[in-house]
């Protein structure tokens, strides 16, 4: 039996997921249904049809993992839900949910930010406090630069001003006529492309701040294929995904970079779902290597949206001496990070 467990449930998407973490902060278990099959025909999120799926697919997720976890009900000692941000049609299924069941067991309910559990995720399963360091968070709706001083205690130092890198990657991927989600999917082709094959602006790099602009970006690429005219051929599509890939990666890379060293860190993560982006990983952690920077780099099978890192963020914060979250706290669709 696994007594003083953390039960979460993600549901900030189009994501239903929970995750079971033991009392070391092990994770016992971590479910995902994705409805990725459901809205790619619509080439985006429908929020109607993303609440009504994690609706009916919660309750039997949550019972498949309590087994899966081989606990009972009665191990579970802390609830946790993500409560923004998001959309908030699917954030009121799981905070709704996840508050019912803390009432019924009568145990602490944890609210925690969707990118608080990005951001924490890099140290998942880690027995010591997560130590001070910067974090750049690089998802589908944000792009983050954070000084990071303990659990709980963050200070945004920049963030996009329009697209974040992973809707740019989404959009430029729908102009190239990729299947949904666009990321993944230019990831792949750019292996087989030229990164210096064509040129694209590298908004706001020397902009002596942590702030991001991929607009310009995307819109470059936009120009591009109406240049190009037609289909293009798939040597093409291949290079302009390498050399858009190499853009976007150039600027995270050298903001998330400039951060550590300005504020003399030596401990860098990187999180999110476009963290698993191989050229991204593989850049990071050699440039920062070369600063002197560690890279602690979420596994990528916890970089999208996921339960285990809101029960993380959840035990994290149960650990650091941080007090429960008020069954009356309601959810926030535009939740910031900083205090």
């Amino acid at each position: 039996m696994k007594s003083d467990v953390t039960l979460a449930i993600e549901t900030s998407c189009d994501e239903t997921a929970v995750a079971i973490i033991g009392e070391d902060g092990g994770i016992l278990c971590s479910e995902v249904s994705s409805q990725i099959e459901l809205h790619s025909r619509y080439g985006g999120v429908v929020p109607e049809l993303a609440s009504r799926n994690h609706s009916a697919d919660l309750r039997p997720l949550i019972e498949h993992a309590i087994k899966r976890a081989g606990i009972l009900w009665a191990d579970v000692a802390v609830v946790a839900a993500t409560s923004g941000p998001g959309l908030a049609s699917s954030l009121l299924i799981g905070g709704t949910t996840a508050k019912a069941i803390a009432v019924s067991l009568g145990v602490p309910f944890y609210s925690i930010n969707h990118m608080e559990g990005h951001l924490l995720s890099p140290f998942l399963g880690r027995k010591d406090p997560v130590p001070g360091h910067i974090a750049l968070i690089v998802s589908g709706g944000h792009t983050l630069v954070v000084l990071v001083n303990g659990v709980a205690d963050y200070e945004v130092l920049g963030s996009t001003k329009d697209d974040a890198a992973g809707e740019a990657f989404d959009k430029v991927g729908k102009m190239l006529g990729l299947p949904y989600p666009g990321g993944p999917e230019i990831s792949k082709l750019a292996t087989e492309g030229d990164p210096h094959a064509f040129e694209f602006p590298r908004s706001m790099i020397d902009s002596g701040d942590f702030s991001f602009s991929f607009s310009g970006l995307k819109t470059s690429a936009m120009y591009l294929l109406r240049k190009l005219g037609g289909a293009p051929c798939d040597t093409v599509v291949a290079n302009i995904c390498a050399s858009f890939q190499e853009a976007v990666v150039d600027v995270l890379v050298a903001k998330a970079i400039a951060a550590a060293k300005r504020y003399q860190s030596d401990v860098l993560s990187v999180s999110g779902g476009v963290s698993c982006n191989p050229r991204l990983r593989e850049r990071i952690v050699e440039d920062a290597g070369k600063e002197g920077v560690l890279v602690k780099l979420v596994d990528p099978i916890y970089s999208t949206d996921n339960a285990a890192m809101i029960a993380f963020a959840a035990w994290a914060r149960r650990r650091a001496g941080i007090r429960e979250s008020k069954l009356s706290s309601d959810i926030d669709p535009n939740m910031s990070l900083s205090p």
